[in-house]
């Protein structure tokens, strides 16, 4: 899988990190522009890490009845899934990755994603794990009773001309009661959790230079860009 999603020409992929909370309507669309630049061959392939303020998306399979009190704006994603949250504390990492260069295997990306998040969590001691037909990482948490588990990161991509938008998110220190606005993923039986919900008190900046190393395993090399969406769109 590894050298699968690497590029054959070994191009960086511009790494931006942005400070603050992001508009997620002016995101989504620099995110849109750049996609449609790597797919012309104009801009190189990126990866965003970003942090929203609360609010809820909504993917292309999310049912009206899975959002129970829409305390937050709710937004169409445009991605694959159900709802979701974004807030502070959590870290959102829009991948735009040119699939043509990769192998062309959206499945394959998807476990790629999946793995770069079961490594960055592994990195901290945490056990991640896929599930059969449950897009994301979950952990289990048997101190919650039998079978039981909660997310800790969730996965929505879409791929258009080969290249993909939307990402992940990962949970480090959000306020989990702001998934009570929510069926989150459409899972009414499991729950969610954090890195802090673990006891794992880690700093965004960590979180940061960790998924860097991870996404580097898997994916190939990275170069630092600016973070202004006036640079990057």
């Amino acid at each position: 899988m590894r050298s699968k999603l690497h590029r054959t020409d070994g191009q960086a992929v511009d790494w931006v990190q942005f400070e603050g909370p992001m508009d997620y309507l002016s995101t989504l669309a620099a995110m849109e522009n750049r996609a449609a630049l790597v797919a012309a061959g104009e801009a190189p392939e990126a990866v965003w890490l970003l942090e929203h303020p609360p609010l809820y998306t909504g993917g292309t399979s999310a049912q009206p009845e899975d959002l129970i009190d829409p305390r937050f704006p709710v937004y169409p994603a445009g991605r694959g899934g159900q709802y979701t949250y974004h807030g502070p504390g959590q870290r959102v990492a829009y991948v735009m990755l040119d699939l043509t260069q990769r192998g062309r295997d959206i499945r394959c990306l998807v476990k790629g994603l999946e793995r770069w998040v079961i490594d960055t969590l592994e990195a901290h001691n945490i056990k991640g794990e896929r599930r059969e037909g449950r897009v994301g990482v979950w952990v289990q948490r048997p101190d919650k009773g039998f079978g039981r588990e909660d997310k800790i990161a969730a996965i929505g991509v879409r791929v258009r001309k080969w290249v993909t938008f939307h990402g992940i998110s990962l949970n480090v220190d959000p306020d989990l009661a702001h998934y009570d606005g929510i069926v989150p993923c459409g899972i009414t039986d499991q729950g969610v959790t954090s890195f802090e919900d673990l006891g794992q008190l880690v700093s965004m900046a960590e979180i940061d230079s960790v998924m860097r190393s991870t996404f580097e395993t898997i994916f190939g090399p990275t170069a630092q860009a600016p973070a202004a969406l006036a640079s990057v769109a």
